[in-house]
């Protein structure tokens, strides 16, 4: 049966999740879950995918930072993308799927009890579902791999696994400049939804994610006794009015309809209660809905701290690192990844999401080619409690892994038949 056939209604595609693979695939998610590495640190994560996708007879090879990688399914001889070379690409590489994750960790504590695959490795934890999203992609390649011996897979398959995506601006533009894209027409990804049950995704064409910024503020002046306030820069009266007018301010200076906003994670200043201090510091982030309102963002936050800085007599340093865009779901990839899902598993296992405001660089691969993320369901059915993302009891339902490889497996599949 050709893939064309395979995609006829009714019609099973192949690529399914074989029992014994499933069971290697949770195993090897529990041991890297046990061995978080931070951004650019993921030499372990890199090794080991390394190792497994090598005895399946591919030849990955490892980006030029030292750790991520990149693997293509169905090239022989491949030279140009796949060397990371400016070479031409060869004809066969033009208009490849690529299946993207992200490897790295967070640095927060491991808060699970009673878990035997809990963190090792002190204030690290795969807290974002990484390691999922690492699993699902290497288990898709397993898959492709073994359609490709079989004369099965119609057009060749790229796995990327980037490295550092908690780093801002994000580890997706070393990537990229490592030639990663080089021969991809389209690319997609999953993230790990706690909101969505296992064995179901979310959907959403157009921007599924938000624009993320970092921001610092130092603030300096004279310092001083407490007894005369009037002799100093009142640097914790100036911070403790960024902190509450900066974002205030910034919000009535935009569309409200763009979401920008300003919230900050940590205010840091003094060490006596009697003593004014010379020095404030401020640092959060910057996140926005809309690309248009994000180009704007930086100068705003500027304007607004140093006016507020001065009605206080403080000096104000700034610094703001621009993070990523959102991330856009090209409207075909998306009608890709639900056709992957529904030939799996029915119109049922795919629901709507809204728009968040959380920030992923896998919008840098976007703004060179089409593609699409969905949201990978990882809260078992009929659990109430939410493990919430970047908290150190994040866990899920590992029956997420199967699903997350068979729908790029379909998606792989299906792409080659549009």
């Amino acid at each position: 049966m050709t893939v064309a056939e395979a995609a006829l209604p009714g019609a099973a595609l192949p690529g399914t999740l074989p029992d014994d693979l499933r069971a290697e695939l949770i195993a090897f998610r529990r041991d890297i879950h046990m061995h978080p590495e931070l951004g650019n640190q993921e030499f372990r994560t890199t090794k080991a995918i390394k190792t497994r996708l090598e005895r399946a007879g591919l030849r990955p090879r490892v980006l030029a930072s030292g750790t991520g990688l990149v693997c293509d399914i169905g090239v022989e001889g491949t030279t140009a993308a796949y060397e990371g070379t400016s070479a031409p690409v060869e004809a066969g590489l033009r208009g490849m799927l690529a299946l993207r994750a992200d490897i790295d960790a967070l640095p927060i504590p491991d808060m699970k009890t009673d878990c035997a695959y809990r963190s090792t490795v002190p204030d690290r934890a795969h807290a974002c579902g990484h390691d999922v999203h690492t699993t699902v992609v290497l288990g898709a390649g397993l898959v492709l791999a073994e359609l490709h011996r079989q004369g099965r897979l119609p057009r060749p398959v790229r796995l990327l696994f980037q490295p550092a995506e908690e780093v801002m601006p994000g580890g997706a533009l070393g990537a990229i400049a490592d030639g990663v894209l080089e021969g991809v027409g389209r690319i997609v990804a999953v993230h790990c939804d706690p909101k969505v049950e296992a064995g179901r995704i979310g959907l959403r064409t157009g921007a599924i994610t938000s624009a993320c910024d970092r921001l610092e503020v130092a603030l300096d002046g004279p310092g001083g006794h407490t007894a005369r306030p009037h002799l100093t820069t009142d640097l914790v009266t100036a911070a403790a009015r960024i902190a509450v007018d900066v974002p205030a301010v910034v919000a009535r200076r935009v569309d409200a309809r763009s979401g920008l906003s300003v919230t900050w994670g940590r205010i840091e200043s003094g060490h006596a209660p009697n003593v004014i201090p010379q020095r404030a510091e401020l640092s959060g982030t910057v996140r926005c809905l809309d690309l248009a309102s994000w180009r704007e963002a930086a100068d705003l936050v500027h304007a607004a701290v140093d006016e507020i800085a001065a009605l206080h007599r403080a000096k104000s340093e700034i610094t703001y690192v621009r993070g990523v865009p959102p991330v856009v779901n090209d409207p075909d990839v998306t009608d890709l990844l639900w056709d992957a899902m529904t030939s799996r598993r029915g119109a049922e296992s795919v629901e709507g999401t809204e728009q968040s405001l959380g920030g992923e660089d896998f919008s840098w691969y976007l703004e060179e080619v089409p593609g699409a993320m969905a949201r990978l369901g990882v809260r078992t059915p009929g659990d109430r409690l939410v493990r919430d993302l970047h908290q150190g009891d994040f866990d899920v339902d590992e029956y997420a892994i199967t699903v997350g490889v068979e729908l790029f497996t379909a998606a792989a599949l299906l792409d080659a038949a549009r």
